[in-house]
């Protein structure tokens, strides 16, 4: 798959709701139609059943955090101040009913005492841009409490290798193998922290959670999708499904990971 920019595009018809680009000339945009439609769907998967107090530091603008507050969850969201330090725009009108916001660094959660919330959402690759993620994954344990869970995406090793040889950095790339941290510059000068299955494991659970299960984020091939979506757009539904019941797969599938783990009850 080709690299792509940080942040999938996607349009948002109501605060919260995915609902894929708007211009049908956008590159690979009924796959991104389609990823969008799968991780709403893992997402609604993973939601604890009973109602709870839930974390949501994925930025995305409210995505996930309106999903679960839709699910009868409570929802503290965390957004961070925005580059030139003038607070981003989170006035209270724009939330939906069971979400707050606190202005503060997702990796810094100074804001919330110890066992304090049943359930963490960082999605849209935040860990990734924190790149001292040991530190950021270490905070969200501290605030979990105990048979809390996490859901986390990040970036793959798979497209941290298509970024490098995209730009001809093959000295880095071919030292790939061997890197113990991954980090990919991007061509808008951001930075990103990139994954395998095996690291990411590896970083949950040195930070003491319990890894329930590492993903890709989809294992069906941009090329399979936008061919399937184009000959009949209705089997949107019925992939998505195809892409819930998959095996999990490996590192090499997907330019991004999923993971789901849990704070130990003891």
């Amino acid at each position: 798959m080709p690299a792509r920019p940080p942040e999938p595009p996607r349009t948002t018809g109501r605060r919260g709701a995915a609902t894929g680009p708007s211009d049908d000339t956008e590159p690979l945009a009924l796959y991104w139609a389609f990823y969008w439609a799968v991780a709403e769907a893992q997402l609604a998967r993973w939601l604890p059943r009973r109602p709870g107090r839930l974390l949501d530091l994925s930025g995305d603008d409210g995505r996930s955090a309106a999903q679960a507050a839709g699910a009868g969850h409570r929802v503290i969201e965390v957004v961070e101040p925005v580059p030139d330090g003038a607070p981003p725009r989170v006035g209270a009108e724009t939330r939906p009913p069971g979400v707050s916001t606190v202005i503060a660094d997702a990796g810094r959660l100074g804001c919330l005492t110890d066992a304090s919330v049943d359930g963490v959402i960082a999605e849209n690759r935040v860990l990734s841009r924190h790149l001292v993620t040991e530190a950021a994954v270490a905070e969200i344990a501290r605030v979990l409490r105990p048979g809390g869970r996490l859901l986390v995406s990040v970036d793959s090793l798979t497209l941290g290798m298509a970024l490098l040889a995209e730009r001809n950095q093959w000295a880095h790339l071919s030292d790939v193998p061997a890197a113990e941290v991954l980090l990919v510059p991007w061509p808008d000068g951001t930075i990103t922290r990139c994954f395998g299955i095996d690291q990411l494991r590896e970083l949950l659970t040195e930070s003491g959670l319990e890894v329930e299960w590492v993903r890709p984020r989809t294992v069906l091939s941009p090329s399979t999708v936008e061919h399937m979506l184009t000959r009949s757009p209705e089997t949107l539904p019925r992939l998505v499904n195809t892409e819930l019941t998959a095996p999990p797969g490996d590192d090499s599938l997907g330019v991004h990971l999923l993971a789901s783990a849990r704070r130990p009850e003891r």
